[in-house]
């Protein structure tokens, strides 16, 4: 019997086969491409914590360089109590490893109260100084916003700051991922003077001249900005438990 190309029982069959054929294709290259996909998300990781310390990373070396300024990779939970602390190199299946802690899956999860989540910090060497890289999570105006913010030792001073975001609108919620941006937080404090906790503001309008707790808001970029001073005040205060018991 001839197979009639002309019918439409040929050409929802052809069909039918090109959507298998193809579909398979596509998952092939998708599990193909995933070790990739999963190195470039842990290098960008990397960038993000050393550009908080200052150092200059990029792709092709920020692995080398976060071994030879990472010392120490904690997890704190809500109290301020150590859960884990790794050395060395970063074990992908390690799921108790600091820089493996998807904290963004975890802020999203509603069902994850704050006092049950994970909070890691990287302890790193700087030039013989200790500096702790906090890793955070928050809302912006379209979306995700995240930073990590160094510590000096004595867990109040700003070393550096590294924001990034999803959806920011271009040339307003998207600067917080600018050096212009970013600078400003260097020697911030995060305690009052009687030792409160006290956190960093992004004010609108700008932050009041000599004022330790400001930095400079984003011109038309409101809710962005209120979203970084309520990540900042969020995240701070849970490692500031963690410094309060270990500093006394």
């Amino acid at each position: 019997m001839a197979l009639d190309k002309n019918s439409n029982a040929f050409t929802f069959g052809f069909a039918l086969v090109m959507v298998v054929v193809v579909g398979a294709v596509l998952s092939s290259l998708a599990m193909g491409l995933k070790p990739l996909q999963l190195k470039n998300q842990a290098d960008k990781k990397r960038i993000d914590i050393l550009t908080a310390i200052d150092v200059d990373a990029n792709r092709t070396n920020a692995a080398e360089l976060f071994d030879k300024y990472v010392v120490e990779r904690v997890v704190i939970d809500y109290d301020g109590n150590i859960i884990s602390s790794n050395t060395g190199e970063v074990d992908a299946l390690d799921d108790k490893d600091a820089f493996n802690i998807n904290i963004r899956a975890e802020y999203r999860d509603r069902s994850i109260k704050p006092e049950e989540r994970n909070y890691p910090f990287y302890k790193c060497d700087k030039d013989g100084k200790t500096l702790y890289v906090i890793p955070m999570i928050g809302n912006g105006l379209w979306g995700a916003i995240w930073g990590f913010v160094a510590l000096e030792d004595d867990f109040n001073m700003v070393y550096g700051a590294s924001f990034d975001h999803a959806t920011e609108t271009p040339g307003l919620g998207a600067e917080i991922s600018l050096p212009m941006f970013q600078d400003p937080f260097k020697g911030k404090q995060i305690l009052d003077d009687q030792g409160n906790y006290k956190s960093i503001e992004v004010k609108k309008g700008g932050a009041e001249a000599g004022n330790p707790h400001q930095v400079d808001g984003i011109t038309g970029g409101t809710i962005t900005s209120d979203g970084v001073t309520e990540m900042l005040q969020r995240t701070l205060k849970v490692y500031h438990r963690f410094f309060n018991k270990n500093n006394a």
